[in-house]
Parts: structure tokens; sequence; C-alpha cells
């Protein structure tokens, strides 16, 4: 269905033995059942990218709570992967901007905040693209969204690779 993303990651990743394992709508929770019910098994990845919680977000602006519990699904999938995989390293990367409403993006912020203190360089690393996606308030650079204003393009996915790549 998307065979130009699929050409993208082709472009960025052939020859690397990497495989994708998002899925669309994914909620932490249901990456956090996929990792524990075999999705790592015998799989023994030198590193794992984690990219969660923009569907969890979602684009109706929560409280404190909504964030702490975010945090703590993401911190649970990075605790899962280093369990399950424990000579990987795991890059986790911070929730992309979304515009599909503005006022989310303060929570997107905090939670990104959270997220930088898993990493301890090693381990885990954490890879923040947001100032190549939006603009210092949040805003969207042209073309790097679809038209929802949540979803990556091309360009968008570049981005995202660009910054991978020096860590890989």
């Amino acid at each position: 269905d998307y065979p130009e993303f699929l050409a993208n990651w082709q472009q960025n990743f052939f020859g690397w033995n990497a495989a994708n394992f998002g899925w669309g709508a994914d909620k932490i929770q249901h990456i956090l059942w996929r990792l524990e019910n075999g999705e790592l098994d015998d799989v023994n990845p030198k590193i794992i990218v984690v990219l969660a919680g923009t569907n969890n977000v979602g684009s109706r602006p929560g409280d404190d709570a909504k964030i702490d519990d975010i945090t703590r699904g993401i911190k649970a999938i990075v605790e899962t992967c280093r369990r399950k995989a424990p000579e990987a390293t795991i890059i986790l990367t911070a929730i992309f901007p979304r515009n599909d409403n503005m006022a989310v993006m303060p929570e997107i912020d905090q939670i990104n905040a959270n997220l930088a203190r898993l990493a301890n360089g090693r381990a885990v690393r954490y890879l923040i693209v947001n100032d190549k996606l939006a603009d210092k308030d949040g805003r969207l650079i042209a073309g790097v969204m679809n038209e929802d204003k949540l979803h990556p393009t091309l360009a968008g996915y570049q981005v995202w690779a660009d910054g991978l790549k020096p860590i890989l």
C-alpha cells in the first residue's frame, strides 16, 4: 500500500538487516502486548528503535496523570526491550510534534522531557529530531507531515532517518 515509503526505507536501511515492527494506530499497550507475547523472542537485535506514544496522546489535551501514564508506558516498553534483548542498544525517539490540535504540544513536550531522562547515553540513547520537524512553537515545517498534521510524509521520515544514521 505504501511503495514510496518502502523505497525510502530500503534507500536508508538496505543491507542493515533492519526490520520494522510498527503497526498503524499502535498504542503503547499494543506494543507492550506484542513484546510480552513473543515479538522479540529469539530475535537478538543489536539496536531497537522505539517511537511510541503519539496515539496515546491523541488530539485532546489531558492532565498530569495522562502525561505520567504515557511516560510510564514508554518506560515499560524500554524496560521490556532491555529484558528481552539485554545486549541491544535502544534508541528512544521523542514523540514527534503534531498539529491536529496545538493544545497537545505542551503534553508532548513534557513527555519528551521525561523520556530524555530515561536515556543513559549507552544502553538507552535518546533521539529528538523535532527541531527539524517544527519551529520553536511546535508548528510543523511545511511538507514534513501529511494533511492530517500527524503522520510523516517521506520528507518527515527522511528527517528521522537522517537523525538515526549517525547513531546506527
